[in-house]
C-alpha cells in the first residue's frame, strides 16, 4: 500500500503520499480498490492503535472499500468490534477488511445489502445489534457520486438515486439504531467539501451532501438529550473507488492538484476524525463536522 509505515513519523504531509498527475484509469461503479493506480491507503499497514475504543461495538456502512474501509480498521486497532455493511457485489473486499480486523482479535461481522432499500437497514443495524451484542457507534458512511456536466443533461433517476443512497438512510439506520444506542453513543456522518463549496459538474451530490452536514446538525440537537452525540466528517479529495468509477480521466490524472497541500488525501487520513469523534474525548463536540480537506476552505 501507498504511504509511510506508519502515520507517527514526522514528515512533509506534502509528501507523505503520492501526488498527482496519476495514471489515467476508468472502473464501473461501485469500484475495485485493487485496480486503482497509485494503490490507496487505508491503513492495513499504516494505521496503529491505542486503544481508544475499547470495547466498544460499531457498524461502518460502505465498509469495505474506501473511507469506510479506513475507519473500520482503525476501529478495530482502537479495540472496537466491527460490523460492515457493503453492497453484494464488494464481498471480496469486505472479507479482506473483516480478516484485518480479526487479526486484532476483535469480532468483525459481514451485512452485504443495499441501503436503498429501507427493509435492509433495518436488517443490518439487527443484524449488527444480534452480532455484536449490542451497538455504541454509527458510521453512515456509505454513498454514490455521479457525474452531470450539464443541466441539458439532468435526469430525475440519477437525482432519485443520489437521494436514496446518500440521504435516506440517514433516517432509516438512525431510527433502526436509536432504540439500541445508550448514553454516550455516537453518530457519524460523512460529508463532504462538495457540500460547502461545490463543484459544478457534482451538483446532485454536493445537493446531498450539504443535505449530511444540515441533518448532522438538526440530529444532534434531538439525540443529544439522550446522551447521543451526532458528528460529522467532510472530506476533501480523497483517493476512493468513487473517483475512477465516477470522474472522467482529465480530472483523475490532476486529482488533489487543487489543494493548497497539493495531493489528494488517503482514506487513512479521515480515520483519525472519525476515531475521535466515537471515543470519548470528543465529549463536548456535538453537532459538528469536522473538514479534512487538505487546506481547501469550507466557506
Amino acid at each position: 500500500m501507498a504511504g509511510m509505515p506508519n502515520m507517527y513519523t514526522p514528515q512533509d504531509p506534502t509528501t507523505q503520499f503520492p501526488r498527482p498527475p496519476f495514471p489515467p484509469q476508468q472502473q464501473k461503479g461501485p469500484g475495485d480498490i485493487h485496480k486503482m493506480d497509485p494503490a490507496p491507503d487505508h491503513g492495513e499497514t499504516s494505521y496503529v492503535g491505542f486503544g481508544r475504543l475499547p470495547g466498544r461495538k460499531a457498524l461502518v456502512t460502505g465498509a469495505d472499500s474506501g473511507i469506510g474501509r479506513a475507519v473500520a480498521i482503525a476501529y478495530a486497532r482502537e479495540g472496537a468490534d466491527v460490523a460492515l455493511s457493503y453492497l453484494p457485489e464488494e464481498q471480496g473486499q469486505a472479507e479482506e477488511v473483516a480478516t484485518l480486523i480479526e487479526k486484532e482479535g476483535r469480532v468483525a461481522i459481514l451485512l452485504p445489502g443495499d441501503l436503498q432499500e429501507e427493509s435492509t437497514n433495518n436488517e443490518v443495524v439487527a443484524k449488527a445489534v444480534e452480532g455484536l451484542g449490542g451497538l455504541d457507534i454509527l458510521v453512515i458512511n456509505a454513498g454514490t457520486m455521479p457525474t452531470v456536466d450539464s443541466i441539458d443533461d439532468f435526469e430525475t433517476k440519477t437525482l432519485d438515486h443520489v437521494v436514496q443512497a446518500n440521504i435516506y438512510p440517514l433516517f432509516w439506520l438512525t431510527k433502526a439504531a436509536s432504540p439500541h444506542l445508550k448514553p454516550g453513543a455516537s453518530i457519524i456522518t460523512t460529508s463532504s467539501i462538495q457540500g460547502f463549496v461545490p463543484s459544478p459538474s457534482l451538483a446532485e451530490y454536493a445537493v446531498s451532501k450539504a443535505g449530511i452536514a444540515n441533518w448532522t446538525r438538526a440530529m444532534a440537537q434531538q439525540l443529544i438529550e439522550r446522551g447521543i452525540r451526532v458528528n460529522g466528517v467532510a472530506p476533501g479529495p480523497i483517493w476512493t473507488p468513487l473517483q475512477p468509477a465516477f470522474v472522467p480521466n482529465e480530472k483523475i490524472e490532476e486529482f488533489g492538484s487543487q489543494t493548497p497541500i497539493g495531493r489528494a488525501g488517503q482514506p487513512v487520513e479521515l480515520a483519525p476524525a472519525f476515531v475521535f469523534l466515537a471515543s470519548q474525548e470528543s465529549s463536548y463536540v456535538v453537532g459538528e463536522t469536522i473538514a479534512v480537506t487538505g487546506g481547501m476552505p469550507t466557506h
